[in-house]
């Protein structure tokens, strides 16, 4: 399935980019299918790459416990790119997926082209170091 700037549209993320804007960012995103049951994100491994669900549901786990469930819009993954650090959570699709994949240069590339979106990236990538560590991130 080939995203088109209309579909990038409408997910929160990019939703304020011109469609120029988001004919970039397409170029750099690779489309992929993620089969129901596998685990794509291993917790403790190096993350090279980032995920944005357009279709299903994936679960974060850390641990043994489940901290979210993701669905279209969602992005994953970014934190372990931006930070060059392991990955702090394991994500498994609970449905089949269907996603756009970044690796480290897109994403960088991505960080570099859209301020709006670099902003709302580490706006999540916050909130999310919040819910995994209460209180680190006040």
């Amino acid at each position: 399935m080939a995203t088109t700037h209309e579909t990038l549209s409408q997910i929160q993320l990019f939703n304020e980019l011109s469609k120029g804007d988001l004919k970039k960012i397409e170029r750099l995103m690779t489309p992929i299918d993620i089969k129901a049951g596998r685990q794509f994100i291993t917790e403790g491994k190096p993350g090279r790459e980032a995920f944005i669900i357009l279709e299903g549901k994936a679960s974060v786990h850390r641990g043994k416990k489940l901290i979210a469930t993701l669905g279209p819009g969602d992005f994953i993954g970014e934190m372990s790119v931006i930070a060059g650090y392991p990955r702090s959570a394991t994500v498994r699709a609970e449905t089949d997926l269907v996603c756009e994949v970044l690796n480290r240069r897109e994403f960088s590339s991505l960080l570099d082209e859209a301020p709006t979106i670099a902003r709302k990236i580490m706006v999540t990538a916050i909130k999310r170091i919040h819910d995994l560590e209460p209180g680190i991130a006040s």
